[in-house]
């Protein structure tokens, strides 16, 4: 078998986002699996075709992510992508609003999809029912199953490995990580049955993808083995919600949204994810995230209360169906100015203000990097002072040299 020189080059790098994509494009030679300390990576067990390598080498964003296709839209932001419409929003769905980590805009308008038949079914990501703890991706077919799929889930999972099954099936919409929306959206340049089957994409602001270690490490500090888990939610039934370990038993273990977010998995977040250059979910049709209520410091609270979510339309399919959910009563959105989204999401903002400087490091170190084209990376770096930007450069140099990455 002759190695992938794309896959390896992803190795080395570890560069994985692990989307999947390589396994959807190359399924029976290329698998996801579980490798220390608890990330989804790529096992290959066949040689390639010289068209899969080439279908790898083209959209993984492990290697490149290219957004300078995307259609323009009146505004395009350095931080925050384009937008026909920002604003923050919720779910009329009292039930749904509650389940779900923000307000349930994304989820509420996947249903809505579904119900006024603009797509068959939805592809998206929740909990396996097998490991409770972990995440299966799976389709929904009505709104009962996006109700169940609603929340966050903050562990891998690889919602593309699958995607040869998806398009066999049928017309679909597909909600994800921005990753993995940067992926589908490469691989639809030269696969045109995605563009004809999934008028939809979704995302979510992500943080990146913490290790299933991390996850071990809620259970431990809640005094809770993995065997004696019946169900887990990283969030949600509330705003923020709490992380829940149901026990086999009907009894419950919980943790705040601050710890175990804050303190525990935000510790645990893969490589890849902290040279993003887009968590934002700007290739999205449709991008949300939390509208955290920021005070004047630009730091977010916490505090329970009322789910609300940010609510972005990318594109023009976005907003007609964006429009169309609100002209049916099933979210409501108020007009947000693009330059309040900082107040609500500060970390995202100086994530993509410093990438520029840690692509640096990686450069002097000799790591492999990914291309990235159209992600405004120059313009959001002068908005950074350049003491922040050395010591985001000297920071992740130090740490190569450790081998702390």
């Amino acid at each position: 078998m002759t190695p992938s020189p794309s896959l390896e080059r992803v190795a080395r790098g570890q560069l994985c986002s692990g989307c999947g994509l390589c396994a959807g494009i190359a399924p029976g030679a290329v698998a996801m699996a579980m490798a220390p300390p608890g990330y989804l990576r790529p096992h290959q067990s066949a040689a390639l075709t010289d068209a899969q390598e080439a279908g790898i080498a083209a959209a993984c964003p492990a290697l490149i992510v290219d957004e300078s296709d995307l259609a323009p839209a009146p505004i395009d932001d350095p931080l925050w992508g384009r937008a026909h419409f920002v604003g923050t929003g919720f779910a009329h769905d009292d039930t749904l609003r509650h389940r779900a980590s923000s307000g349930g805009v994304l989820s509420a308008l996947l249903a809505h999809a579904l119900a006024t038949g603009m797509v068959d079914f939805v592809v998206q990501t929740g909990a396996d029912p097998d490991s409770p703890t972990g995440n299966r991706t799976d389709v929904s077919a009505d709104a009962g199953a996006i109700l169940a799929a609603a929340g966050s889930r903050y562990a891998p999972s690889a919602p593309l490995a699958d995607l040869e099954a998806w398009l066999a099936r049928g017309r679909f919409a597909f909600v994800g990580k921005p990753c993995d929306v940067t992926a589908l959206r490469a691989r639809a340049r030269t696969d045109p049955r995605i563009a004809a089957q999934v008028p939809l994409m979704l995302a979510f602001f992500c943080a990146g993808i913490p290790s299933a270690a991390g996850t071990g490490r809620i259970l431990a500090k809640l005094g809770v083995e993995p065997h004696e888990v019946a169900a887990f939610r990283y969030r949600g039934d509330g705003w923020p919600g709490f992380a829940t370990a149901t026990l086999h038993d009907g009894s419950t273990r919980r943790m705040s949204y601050a710890d175990s977010w804050g303190d525990i998995l935000s510790k645990e977040v893969q490589f890849r994810c902290k040279i993003c250059p887009d968590a934002v979910g700007n290739a999205a049709d449709i991008a949300c995230a939390d509208a955290w209520y920021g005070d004047d410091r630009g730091y977010p609270s916490f505090a329970e209360q009322d789910g609300r979510s940010l609510v972005i339309a990318r594109s023009m399919a976005g907003l007609a169906l964006l429009d169309a959910a609100r002209a049916a009563s099933v979210i409501s959105t108020e007009p947000l100015a693009m330059a309040e989204i900082i107040r609500m999401q500060p970390s995202q903002a100086r994530r993509k203000r410093q990438i520029l400087s840690r692509l640096a490091a990686m450069a002097v170190a000799g790591r492999p990097r990914p291309r990235y084209r159209g992600v405004q990376l120059r313009q959001a770096a002068v908005l950074e002072s350049p003491l922040a930007q050395a010591r985001s450069f000297a920071g992740l140099l130090r740490r190569f040299i450790q081998g702390r990455t």
